[in-house]
């Protein structure tokens, strides 16, 4: 059975691939607001309470969604910055330890 994070992997393949350099950058660097971060912390714990509302679970099961679809999407990028500057720069130098 799909999870859905592998679903949300698949979906966003397409859109990864269309990157450009100057977007995938951006798209690393997205962070949510301090507010946007207080919140998260709030209903995280109200919810390993079990004291969410309904309406606070719904917002809380929305955050979770939105940032596990960020951080694919992030991941794409940083895969994509690191083919694109490894096909700039060529292969890496072997290292010898002693």
């Amino acid at each position: 059975m799909a999870t859905v994070h592998s679903a949300l992997t698949d979906l966003l393949d397409p859109l990864g691939d269309c990157m450009t350099p100057e977007v995938a950058k951006k798209v690393v660097q997205l962070r949510a607001s301090a507010d946007a971060n207080s919140r998260m912390q709030l209903l995280a714990g109200k919810s390993a309470a079990g004291t969410l509302t309904d309406e606070e679970r719904e917002e809380y099961e929305a955050c979770v969604s939105a940032g596990t679809f960020i951080a694919i999407l992030q991941a794409k990028a940083r895969r994509m910055l690191g083919q694109t500057l490894s096909s700039t720069v060529g292969p890496p130098r072997s290292t010898t330890f002693a």
